[in-house]
């Protein structure tokens, strides 16, 4: 008790420092956005970064206070080992319900929210920091997110004495690995990867040729790799390999099926992929504390921590934050413009309807007149509403998937949340909503100019560009005058 105690004392000490940083960088943030700049929040990364330093380099000097073990030599093999056990064991009060007693009671549970909650601020201030770079490097994260969590789920049914008989199988789950990516993204950037490089002829028609033959690329390169497969097969080994090939297989449908769908959101804008991952970040940080401190009626058998106070109160917070966000991410441009092309330059654009604010009449004995609401709120409150109720099933799922293969998470890469995978879970299927709904309900559904060019220019050689130009000059002459 007396170390939890001093650990409170040396946490509220920091706590002027976080006060007065914050005190600093706040002002910074409305002079950034009355200077008309379209890249928002830029106060938020230095400022995250400052703050969390301090509170991991504490926390991590705690370290040394914690008792020690031993009773046994201290190896490189052995910590694996110890680690092995800690990560694949649930705690022992992990199958118990709640209980009717509140988690705010157990004063273990505040180390584990404050480790939380510190590398939460972390990846905030680098995520902030990405979207204020732009789409292609947003586009950048999400690829290094899919190699994180491809390489999690490859490790979770990988025995390292089977593989020790094998050399060069892991390389060739990472070859059908890239080779799914060059087909995924491939048929997703070859428009816009056109429209970078129009300017330079030779470019031109390399990028051309390349999107041709793309697919016929990607096949041979699968073939290449099932019959690596074929010609590794080992005596005694047959079940282990067939189960690792089914397994890398499910692996890709899983990664390069969300992910195709959240490339294209960001392309359509940054708004429909920083919406609704910042939903899913706000069910989840509600969930938590609504659970923390009132969570009493387990939810769900498959995760007893989940509890019906965090559930309700999660909901209610997250559709009431998707109005607002929206509201907020909506007013810049750098958020909401579509992006045509693989460049990083500026974007200006006309806004559309969607986010052109309206303005409804309150009423007569309210302080203000008349409120003004951007379209696109009315479809975040569908977002947040799926955020809440809906995609909480991907945890759920998840949850019963670690507890079918006695693991308690995917991997260790962030301090308190798991691994990439494990934060990943309710993303994954919140992205494919946000695409079907917005090709469904927010992007018209007839051709235009841009989509017809953008097709013509991917599609056509530049001799068949040509005869297409001849010929619709020709029916136009036709039309206009008459000629036969």
């Amino acid at each position: 008790m007396n170390r939890w105690n001093n650990q409170i004392h040396n946490n509220i000490l920091s706590l002027p420092s976080f006060f007065f940083s914050f005190s600093i960088l706040i002002p910074n943030n409305f002079w950034v956005c009355n200077q008309g700049t379209s890249k928002p929040f830029t106060f938020i990364t230095t400022g995250s970064v400052y703050i969390v330093s301090k509170v991991v380099i504490r926390l991590y000097n705690n370290k040394g206070n914690m008792p020690k073990d031993n009773s046994a030599p201290s190896t490189p093999t052995s910590a694996r080992a110890r680690h092995r056990r800690r990560s694949n064991e649930f705690p022992a009060d992990e199958s118990k319900t709640n209980g009717h007693l509140l988690l705010v009671n157990d004063h273990n549970k505040y180390r584990s929210m404050w480790i939380r909650a510190c590398s939460s601020l972390w990846m905030l201030g680098f995520f902030l920091l990405v979207i204020y770079l732009g789409h292609l490097y947003v586009l950048a994260m999400v690829v290094i997110i899919q190699i994180f969590m491809a390489r999690e789920l490859f490790n979770l049914l990988r025995k390292s004495h089977e593989d020790k008989h094998l050399p060069g199988f892991r390389l060739l789950n990472w070859h059908f690995y890239f080779t799914a990516m060059l087909f995924v993204y491939g048929r997703i950037l070859s428009h816009r990867l056109v429209n970078t490089v129009t300017s330079d002829k030779i470019f031109y028609r390399l990028v051309s040729r390349l999107i041709k033959y793309q697919m016929v690329i990607c096949y041979f390169s699968y073939i290449a790799g099932f019959m690596w497969f074929i010609l590794t097969l080992k005596k005694k080994m047959y079940k282990y390999q067939f189960g690792q090939f089914a397994w890398t297989h499910m692996i890709l449908i899983v990664v390069f099926t969300q992910s195709a769908f959240t490339v294209a959101n960001i392309f359509e804008g940054i708004f429909w992929f920083l919406l609704p991952a910042s939903l899913i970040a706000v069910n989840d940080v509600a969930a938590y504390f609504f659970g923390f401190f009132f969570g009493k009626t387990p939810l769900i058998k498959i995760s007893p921590k989940k509890t019906w106070e965090g559930f309700i109160g999660a909901s209610v917070a997250t559709t009431i934050s998707a109005f607002v966000l929206a509201n907020i991410y909506g007013s810049f441009q750098w958020l909401t413009c579509p992006r045509k092309d693989l460049s990083t330059g500026w974007l200006h654009c006309d806004p559309g309807p969607l986010f052109k604010p309206e303005y409804y009449p309150l009423l007569p004995w309210l302080p203000w007149t008349e409120i003004a609401i951007l379209p696109v709120q009315w479809h975040a409150l569908w977002l947040g509403l799926f955020a809440s109720i809906i995609a909480p099933f991907g945890g759920f799922f998840a949850s019963g998937f670690k507890r079918a293969f006695k693991i308690k998470d995917f991997g260790d890469s962030i301090p308190g949340h798991g691994g990439l995978t494990d934060r990943m879970d309710c993303q994954m299927v919140m992205a494919v909503f946000a695409y079907i709904y917005h090709q469904s309900f927010v992007v018209p559904q007839d051709y235009t100019v841009e989509t017809i060019m953008s097709e013509i220019l991917s599609s056509l050689t530049l001799e068949e560009q040509q005869i297409l130009y001849m010929k619709l000059g020709q029916i136009l002459q036709e039309r206009m005058f008459g000629w036969d």
